[in-house]
């Protein structure tokens, strides 16, 4: 058997996933290379900023942190990094040995045993749809702001009029990086570097004049605006709420090693690539986050707390309709870009899952276009999904929290299944693997790791807590809304482990068509 517990892979002369394409390792876990090996180093360093995306990020939730907590939230940003650069040099590890698709369900097959590889990626699969549901979202906090017009349901005052308009731009941007995808990794690749381009120039740009348009000093973010006296925890509970605006931002950074079967020299690039999408993410949204507070005008107005104003309205305010405009087009690119990469990332999980045959219908999830090498079923599935979970909130008013809030506990829950795995075995002594190359955390590699699996547990915990403002502020109250967190992210978990108890019944398998080529000999050997 493969070390992924598949059965023995095929035997043949030559062909794909032998000799210098399996530049990835791919044949340890019995996989035969067939998707499109073309990615280069700024790609796959575009994969991981695209997807933690500071434009979008930042100004997405800038008005949940800001409402919640004042110009101190900001201070939540640092916090953020510090616990998710635990996890992202753990990662970089991985990554440095197993970059293949689906990288954190493939890593928790090698930590873990065959039911932690499967909620990993179940969780993961799952977190990421939702997650594309809540990126996509971020446009109708953009556009209507950019021009009148994409206001296109009642004028924006109707009670439902802007979750419902959220959801029909939310739709057409699934349509478009479904279609991207099904052609392709070459075509997402393009429009995505490009994307990114535009982006980074934009921030920096961006930064450069939130800052010669301050009207306070850096100490702004130690002013809370008096939020927290209600609360039993004081400002602490503000705080904690408010975190939710920055750890929604900094995730998705592990893209650029499930994208590591598309990219050249991955043991290199992908390690590379997490920690510098990361970093420069932190830096970036950081200056845009303090310069921003620092460049508001007026610290009461209620629009700084509104998801109809926000960091865009700051923007507008400070640098003027023309210019202003000129910034929220590049922010509506960076949304672009950002469900591209979500999308992107999500079909590759997919796929490592599928061609394990550990999905419904994974023969036809799994299976790539002749031409553009990609899986166009999986794509457009994924595509189907998104605009469904957007039409079941099309009329919840706080549609923009509550479904940013589940998607961000589901991708901490799933980053724990791999560090914890991880942890434990570092403890036993197995991790790293004696012939690991690459990147390495040395002596480190206890420390971060234990820091990484505290942080993830305590950041889940925090974002899932049933709080009425996140998950239920508006009438009328329900328990189970809530407690929708542990109440949605415990269904997706009890769904995944049912249907793992009946597949359980099948051995696992590659599926014959993306099994590893190996040489007569070798098969003879037993090896695979």
């Amino acid at each position: 058997m493969s070390a992924s517990g598949s059965t023995p892979a095929r035997s043949a002369g030559s062909g794909p996933g032998t000799g210098a394409e399996d530049r990835g390792g791919l044949a340890e876990f019995g996989y035969a290379q067939r998707l499109d090996r073309t990615l280069g180093r700024f790609a796959s360093f575009a994969a991981g900023v695209s997807y933690i995306s500071i434009l979008t990020g930042t100004f997405q939730l800038f008005y949940v942190g800001y409402g919640t907590a004042g110009p101190a939230y900001v201070l939540s940003w640092p916090l953020v990094f510090a616990g998710q650069l635990m996890v992202a040099l753990c990662f970089a590890e991985l990554a440095a040995r197993y970059p293949v698709a689906g990288s954190v369900y493939n890593w928790a097959k090698k930590l873990g045993g065959p039911t932690t590889s499967w909620m990993a990626g179940w969780m993961m699969l799952s977190a990421s749809v939702v997650t594309l549901a809540a990126v996509v979202l971020a446009y109708q906090i953009t556009l209507p702001q950019l021009w009148s017009g994409f206001q296109v349901v009642g004028d924006g005052t109707g009670p439902y009029d802007y979750a419902v308009n959220a959801v029909v731009l939310g739709s057409a941007l699934v349509v478009f990086v479904t279609v991207v995808n099904a052609c392709g990794v070459r075509l997402m690749s393009r429009i995505n570097s490009a994307g990114v381009f535009v982006e980074l120039v934009a921030a920096v740009l961006l930064i450069v004049l939130l800052a010669a348009s301050a009207v306070r000093g850096p100490g702004v973010v130690t002013e809370t605006n008096g939020f927290g006296g209600d609360r039993s925890l004081g400002y602490l509970g503000a705080f904690l709420v408010a975190s939710l605006a920055s750890g929604y931002v900094m995730y998705g950074f592990d893209t650029a090693s499930s994208l590591g079967e598309e990219t050249v020299d991955p043991r290199r690039t992908a390690p590379a690539a997490i920690l510098r999408a990361l970093v420069a993410s932190f830096v970036l949204g950081g200056l845009i986050l303090l310069f921003g507070v620092m460049a508001v005008r007026d610290p009461g107005d209620p629009l700084l707390s509104s998801s109809s104003g926000g960091l865009q309205h700051v923007v507008l305010g400070a640098l003027g309709g023309t210019v202003g405009k000129v910034f929220l087009a590049c922010i509506a690119v960076a949304i672009t870009v950002c469900a591209l990469a979500v999308h992107t990332a999500t079909i590759r999980t997919v796929f490592a899952m599928a061609r394990d045959d550990n999905l419904p219908a994974s023969a036809r999830l799994a299976r790539l276009h002749p031409r553009f090498r990609t899986p166009v079923t999986a794509s457009v599935l994924v595509g189907v999904v998104a605009v469904a979970i957007l039409l079941v909130n099309v009329r919840q008013p706080q549609i923009f929290t509550v479904v940013t809030s589940i998607a961000v506990v589901m991708i901490y829950a799933s980053y724990l299944l791999v560090t914890v795995p991880m942890l434990l075995a570092r403890l036993r002594g197995t991790w790293p693997p004696r012939e690991a190359g690459g990147f390495t955390l040395g002596r480190w590699g206890l420390p971060v790791n234990a820091a990484a699996v505290l942080w993830g547990a305590a950041m889940a915990l925090n974002l899932a807590w049933p709080r009425r403002e996140v998950y239920n502020a508006v009438g009328p109250q329900h328990w189970y809304l809530q407690w929708g967190a542990f109440v949605f992210v415990g269904a997706i978990a009890l769904v995944g482990l049912t249907w793992y108890a009946v597949r359980r019944r099948s051995p696992a398998r590659v599926l014959p068509e993306h099994a590893a080529v190996v040489p007569p000999s070798a098969a003879a050997d037993g090896a695979v």
